[in-house]
């Protein structure tokens, strides 16, 4: 079908195609923001919590934490399923993940409880991967930490690897990050599927046009009825510290939905949330891939209606469709927002969303690993 976008413009009345260098007033503004939120506000609570898991280590927690010499200053976290016995010498399918953050903030531990529950449900070796944070490492650099440490990883013989079957997964900035990297030959050659969960794919529209294309539901109440996205706020900080000036918004490794299905792994499944004004974006590229018509601007994510506590929409093609040999996959998840399957309930503090998010959460695992399982990482017969 012919495609539908009136992104991609360069008259005076649309957004430039390249990122533009902000005045030194707001670059000193930006700088000092991130460098409060980083030092003054993420440091001592990772540092807390560190002390904490110490001195009283949680039930979750990785197998092995583990370092290589291409990126010493980066730890990865291994996790095992819980029924498997290492001296069986059995191979397992991989799962590589990279956490979301803003490309700012965030912590390779943030997925701990995700990454062991999906390596458990679903016999997967859980690889947890990390990177350099901006502004002190701005694009490209974090896509060369994930190739450099996917290279590690799947050439560690002390690992139970079926190199045959990796996959690997990002949340949000992670989720840019995972099809950025695995367009560069080194990951695509050993990464059979990739699943993006609700992750920026599209810098060059601009926020409040996303912010626009996202549905809103004031009948859900508490966190979820605001009538502005709570990511609207930090979007132009994250982006100032990870966009370089002067480079074009649409390059495939920053903006991977103007990359081709020839650059990517051959199978791909695109994880969105319909209250995020990031999940637009994603809708478009999971029909690009798929081959199908691409939303414009103007058509609103989802649906009017609630759908309710714990549910998906599989029947509705607004929320689920695969292409026809089922490479591509796209997955609305309905009354949610962004990163409903994180930790957020301290900035949330809405009961409601994060019962309905938790058990959300738990089918949208079970989906994932069932695709995997079924197709891209079948086992052999």
């Amino acid at each position: 079908m012919e495609a539908v976008t009136t992104i991609g413009t360069t008259s005076a009345d649309s957004q430039t195609t390249t990122v533009p260098r902000q005045p030194l007033s707001r670059r000193l503004q930006y700088g000092a923001i991130a460098f409060a939120i980083q030092k003054l506000l993420v440091g001592p609570i990772t540092f807390l919590s560190g002390v904490k898991q110490y001195f009283s280590p949680p039930a979750i927690r990785p197998d092995v934490v583990k370092t290589y010499p291409t990126r010493k200053h980066l730890p990865v976290r291994i996790f095992y399923p819980k029924s498997y016995d290492r001296d069986s010498g059995e191979r397992l399918p991989v799962l590589l993940t990279i956490h979301g953050g803003g490309f700012v903030v965030g912590s390779v531990h943030d997925n701990d409880d995700w990454n062991a529950a999906f390596a458990s449900r679903h016999n997967f070796l859980v690889v947890a991967l990390n990177y350099a944070k901006a502004p002190a490492s701005p694009f490209p650099n974090p896509i060369y930490d994930i190739e450099a440490l996917i290279g590690s990883v799947l050439s560690d013989s002390s690992l139970p690897i079926d190199a045959s079957r990796v996959a690997l997964a990002g949340w949000s900035a992670g989720g840019n990050l995972c099809l950025a990297a695995a367009q560069l030959d080194s990951v695509r050659s050993g990464v059979q599927a990739v699943i993006p969960l609700y992750p920026v794919v599209d810098f060059l529209t601009k926020a409040d046009q996303k912010a626009r294309a996202r549905r809103y539901k004031p009948a859900l109440g508490g966190f979820r009825a605001r009538e502005s996205d709570f990511l609207l706020s930090m979007s132009a900080i994250f982006n100032w510290a990870y966009l370089p000036p002067g480079h074009r918004y649409d390059d495939p490794l920053l903006s991977p939905y103007y990359a081709t299905r020839e650059t990517l792994p051959p199978n791909v499944f695109v994880i969105g949330c319909e209250l995020d004004m990031l999940g637009h974006e994603d809708w478009r590229l999971a029909c690009k891939l798929a081959g199908r018509r691409e939303p414009g601007m103007d058509e609103v994510l989802g649906k009017e209606e609630v759908v309710g506590k714990g549910e998906l929409v599989l029947d509705d093609e607004r929320f689920a469709f695969a292409s026809d040999d089922g490479r591509y996959r796209w997955l609305l998840v309905p009354d949610t927002i962004h990163g409903f399957d994180q930790n957020i309930s301290a900035m949330v503090r809405d009961e409601k969303l994060m019962e309905d998010a938790r058990m959300k959460t738990d089918k949208v695992i079970g989906i994932i690993g069932e695709w995997l399982l079924s197709g891209p990482l079948k086992p052999a017969a």
